[in-house]
């Protein structure tokens, strides 16, 4: 975890390599009908369709100005690498059906730029959402969708006010977020800033994140994943899960969460999985070097008492089995008496959970920090405020 590596910059190399010095072809979507406060759903569509032929490196540029976008799948695979550049503001409809708004689709080596922003609009859509009350609610559309894209680099745009989560990943091999920024209110509902799903190898750096769910959550089948000096609040804090809703559903493995700030979240960094799961795994889950400014729960493992909707058979235990965990270098501040809490299965207690150098004060006047502990035997070192957990078997 020590050794940092601009992985953002090794893929750029990478991409450029694969193109020798070809000079990118440029496609303005000006060119293909764009105007200034008009809809550029086709112009945008024919500009990627073309460039998406080209057998050479191709960019597509979305120029200053705002701009009304409809619902807009970018497909590939295409003939040879790809950017969009977004300068301007693209703004979603305030109503819309369906569950997404900008999709990119079986994209290689694959860029999306810019300094523009992806306004979903979702003020009014949050207003009907009803997914915090109901477990199956109506899904909404989401700012910004990747499925089964490799290779590729998001850098310096910004999802703004999303109906629902504001980028999804699904399918994805290497992938790099560098530079994002995402922000929504933090009473904004569903919200999450960046959900990763069944997906290799994604990494997201030198993010600021603010919205009103996980700022970074991942789902099943979340392999090789970094989350590297984000910036996270308001929000939900980042999350693993919540695991074990749906049958079959794959191990997540391999996550690193190193260097980040949360200010003033609901909850810190977390693993969360249904009671009366089918079977699963999570495991190599790493929480290093974190900041926490006034967070409710800094450090959260809950299979026990995570049933939102009161959906839940919470006398049947999780069966997602948790192994392989560390909390290092953890220090902050909670807005809770209860700094730290690992809740595990009784059906499937965790295994080799690690704390070492936890320094957490609580900001209360009613006594100082403490742990929660059910079913886990953590190894303890360093300094430990709130004092050594006590096991409850």
């Amino acid at each position: 975890m020590g050794l940092r590596l601009d992985i953002a910059m090794i893929l750029m190399l990478f991409l450029l390599k694969s193109t020798g010095n070809v000079q990118a072809s440029i496609l303005n979507v000006k060119q293909y009908g764009a105007k200034v406060n008009a809809d550029i759903t086709q112009a945008l569509t024919k500009a990627w369709k073309a460039a998406c032929a080209s057998t050479g490196q191709s960019k597509v540029v979305v120029p200053g100005g705002t701009y009304k976008l409809g619902a807009v799948p970018l497909e590939g695979p295409c003939k040879g690498p790809i950017e969009l550049q977004v300068i301007g503001t693209l703004q979603a409809p305030e109503q819309q059906s369906g569950d997404s708004w900008v999709s990119f689709n079986h994209v290689d080596f694959f860029t999306l730029s810019g300094s523009g922003t992806f306004d979903g609009q979702g003020k009014i859509a949050w207003g009907q959402s009803e997914c915090s009350k109901n477990k199956y609610c109506k899904q909404l559309p989401i700012n910004i969708r990747f499925n089964f894209i490799t290779n590729a680099i998001i850098r310096d745009i910004t999802s703004l006010d999303s109906k629902e989560f504001h980028i999804n990943v699904l399918g994805c091999k290497n992938v790099t977020f560098q530079h994002v920024t995402i922000k929504a209110p933090e009473t904004s509902v569903n919200t999450d800033g960046i959900h990763i799903g069944r997906s290799t190898g994604i990494h997201i750096i030198d993010t600021n994140i603010g919205t009103g769910d996980d700022c970074v959550s991942l789902g099943d089948g979340s392999r090789d994943i970094t989350v590297e000096k984000v910036n996270c609040g308001p929000g939900h804090g980042i999350s693993i899960g919540s695991l074990g809703k749906f049958p079959n559903e794959e191990p997540v493995s391999g996550v690193k969460v190193i260097g980040c700030t949360l200010t003033n979240t609901v909850t810190g960094v977390r693993i969360k999985t249904w009671p009366a799961s089918p079977t699963g795994s999570a495991s190599d889950m790493h929480f290093e070097d974190i900041i926490m400014n006034n967070v409710g729960n800094p450090i959260i493992i809950d299979q026990v008492f995570y049933y939102p909707w009161n959906q839940c058979q919470t006398k049947i235990p999780s069966r997602i089995k948790i192994s392989n965990v560390s909390f290092i270098n953890i220090r902050g501040t909670s807005k809770f008496q209860e700094a730290v809490k690992l809740v595990c299965s009784k059906g499937v207690p965790c295994e080799k959970v690690e704390l070492r150098d936890i320094d957490l004060k609580y900001n209360g006047h009613d006594g100082s920090s403490t742990y929660h502990c059910i079913n886990v035997k953590p190894t303890i070192s360093g300094k430990q405020n709130p004092p050594a957990c006590t096991v409850k078997a």
